[in-house]
């Protein structure tokens, strides 16, 4: 009886695979490069591992007006790694402006995602890749 004015959810969008769902995210969503984002990125290729234990990632971004390609790595307390083809999430840190800018991004892989996205909600979480230790950020 109290459900009568409430607002019906659209159906998620599922698609085939990650690469469809980046497709989609390049060419029907906006994803400004702002600190604290979690931008979509497909995994394009397995770098070396650090010194400490972190890996690194050759990513895509989906940013506006196309993609852009960045490294990114997982943190060195990381027990779960993407592979190959994964649609994940590339969270920034930092916008190095004295860096050029195609370098200028630097963050980490805080999570898979699953090739469904949910209106009005984002992308769905397939697994975490931020260790638990690691606290989130606060803005204010």
């Amino acid at each position: 009886m109290f459900g009568w004015f409430k607002k019906k959810d659209d159906p998620p969008l599922v698609f085939p695979d990650n690469r469809a769902a980046f497709d989609y995210a390049i060419s029907h969503m906006d994803y400004p490069l702002l600190l604290g984002a979690v931008i979509p990125a497909l995994v394009e290729e397995e770098g070396k591992a650090g010194a400490e234990g972190e890996r690194y990632y050759l990513l895509r971004l989906a940013t506006r007006g196309g993609d852009r390609t960045v490294w990114g790595c997982t943190l060195k307390e990381g027990t779960d790694f993407p592979n190959i083809g994964d649609l994940v999430g590339f969270r920034i840190v930092t916008i190095a402006s004295d860096l050029p800018a195609n370098m200028n991004l630097i963050g980490y892989i805080a999570c898979q995602f699953a090739p469904v996205l949910v209106k009005e909600k984002g992308w769905r979480i397939a697994r975490n890749l931020t260790p638990a230790g690691i606290k989130p950020e606060l803005h204010m």
